[in-house]
């Protein structure tokens, strides 16, 4: 899994490879492989602060004789590592893996004499491969460090070096019998969270990244939003801070937007007048940039006049312009509608082929979208309703020339099981028709892993069907069983349909939240002492999930 950075000072990352680390997970630094220059004095050499410092002095030494500069820094770094089950490889190993991957990439030397006896080709770039034990995660891995200043004091090309960094390292997969990654060669690989950003998470105390939390919760009111203007309103809502980003000259059409957690001014979040950092929504998932969340939208002209319109509004922070759904509490009623939607759409998506990506995507980017909205409702921290989503939006990820318009009027129901989650009482209590619903939900994400192993995507069926044993299992045990009358069968290929009465309705309802007069809880914000308490709350009900039950009190 190749990892790529860039920057300016080569002592300066040298120095960190050389040192404890972010976790004291540095142990034994040494060089593994190298450019023969490089390798041919520090080999054999201890790598302690000096002998770095060194290195990165010979590293860098083409770029200052020449006196060259390169746009985006001259140093070029990436990691390359390894799940942690696949072990450990020998250096032997990883300094074959180190010199190949050097060569794919195009940093190596390949000059040589043409019949005229002059030399052609490029002079290689000088580098070295350093290795120091296991991530924090527990992966074996290796960091080169590159100079993107050649020996003949020309620039090296990274033009596309993600892409072509990707490629390589399947090549070197399927060499030396590594596993495969089908995230790689089926387009779905997630947005990585950088060191940084977990960085940032520790100090001020967050249980995840900002990325993370902001992915989860823009899921979320994307899936219960009917249009534009009500996603803006919902995020909003939410305390999310939001901006739109303009097409070149114009101040009419959106092209894009960002989103931020608020930062308190008493310094609640980090730092005291800390600024909020901002993140594109493609940025925070692939299929959660704005064209994309717009197929699932109506486009009409009145629609973009008034998302432009809710748009302009968050970036002043004035009040929406024309608030709608968000503001209202759905018909208890909708519970049995949507749940036999989705039990229809089940049935339905027997006879769409397996190998029609762009309709399997479209049904994970929904049902990822009603986990999200559950989670950010009822779990005060990351749980099993986050992992879930989190796990079933790696399945809408398509390569471009596969993303198009496809509609599928079913989905509309899993759309409308999402607004249902999203107005559920905050607190963490759970209803009967909400354990219906579940189930439901939990044939989708099978129907979803089928399509997967169907198409020999086994890893993706494998990440699907944990979830759903260990995460989904846990947030069914935390829900009262349905009567005999209107429970589901267990999750299996054929759902039965959800028998509606006037119990089921009366349920349905004691878990809707009473309509919000004030924006509800932001992602990461403190969590309130007291939830507010939703209608029939003298009944006794059982929470979806404790953050804190273990297996054992499952099982009891």
């Amino acid at each position: 899994m190749p990892n790529i950075t860039r920057g300016e000072r080569m002592g300066g990352l040298m120095a960190y490879l050389q040192g404890p680390g972010r976790a004291n997970e540095h142990t034994e630094p040494h060089l593994v492989a190298g450019d023969p220059a490089v390798m041919a004095w520090h080999d054999d050499a201890v790598l302690d602060r000096s002998t770095a410092l060194a290195i990165a002095a010979e590293l860098d030494h083409p770029r200052r004789l020449f006196g060259v500069e390169v746009a985006g820094g001259s140093v070029w770094h990436c990691s390359l590592s390894l799940r942690a089950e696949e072990g450990l490889l020998s250096d032997e190993k990883w300094a074959a893996i180190a010199h190949e991957f050097v060569d794919g990439m195009g940093f190596s030397d390949d000059t040589r004499q043409d019949e005229h006896g002059e030399m052609v080709g490029r002079a290689g770039c000088r580098w070295v491969a350093v290795r120091h034990g296991v991530s924090t995660n527990g992966n074996d891995h290796v960091h080169i460090a590159v100079s993107l200043v050649r020996e003949d004091g020309t620039k090296a090309s990274v033009w596309n070096d993600r892409r072509t960094a990707q490629r390589v390292a399947g090549e070197l997969e399927r060499k030396h019998g590594l596993e495969v990654l089908e995230s790689r060669t089926a387009a779905r690989g997630a947005r990585g969270v950088k060191p940084a950003e977990v960085a940032t998470a520790q100090r001020r105390g967050d249980v995840e990244p900002a990325r993370v939390a902001l992915a989860r919760a823009v899921r979320a009111h994307a899936g219960a939003a009917a249009d534009e203007a009500e996603f803006v309103r919902r995020l909003r809502r939410a305390g999310l801070l939001v901006r739109p980003r303009f097409a070149a000259g114009r101040d009419d059409v959106v092209a894009g937007y960002s989103v931020a957690l608020r930062v308190s001014a008493s310094g609640a979040r980090g730092a005291v007048g800390e600024r909020p950092v901002w993140y594109g929504g493609g940025h925070l998932d692939k299929d959660l940039s704005l064209p994309r969340l717009r197929r699932e939208w109506p486009d009409t002209p009145s629609g973009a006049s008034e998302a432009v319109a809710e748009w302009n509004a968050g970036r002043r922070g004035a009040r929406p312009v024309m608030p709608g759904r968000e503001t209202q509490e759905p018909a208890p009623e909708l519970w049995q509608e949507y749940g036999q939607g989705i039990a229809a759409l089940r049935e339905q998506l027997r006879q769409v082929p397996v190998s029609d990506r762009a309709t399997w995507a479209h049904v994970a980017h929904e049902t990822a979208g009603a986990f999200a909205a559950w989670s950010v409702r009822v779990e005060d921290t990351p749980g099993p309703l986050a992992e879930a989503a989190q796990t079933i939006a790696r399945s809408a990820h398509l390569r471009a020339g596969e993303v198009h318009a496809r509609r599928a009027t079913s989905v509309s129901a899993v759309k409308g099981t999402t607004l249902l989650l999203a107005s559920l009482a905050r607190g963490g209590q759970g209803t009967v028709a909400q354990a219906i619903l579940l189930r439901h939900l939990m044939n989708l994400a099978k129907a979803i892993h089928d399509a997967h192993r169907a198409t020999g995507e086994a890893q993706r069926a494998a990440q699907i069907a944990a979830v759903a044993r260990e995460q989904l299992r846990l947030v069914q045990a935390g829900l009262p069983a349905p009567r005999p009358g209107t429970e589901v069968s267990r999750v299996r290929d054929v759902p039965e349909a959800v028998a509606a009465d006037a119990e089921l309705v009366r349920l349905a309802r004691a878990g809707m939240a009473p309509v919000e007069t004030a924006p509800a809880r932001a992602p990461g914000s403190p969590v309130p002492t007291k939830a507010p308490t939703a209608p029939d709350s003298t009944r006794p009900r059982r929470p979806v999930v404790s953050p804190a039950a273990s297996t054992s009190e499952v099982e009891r």
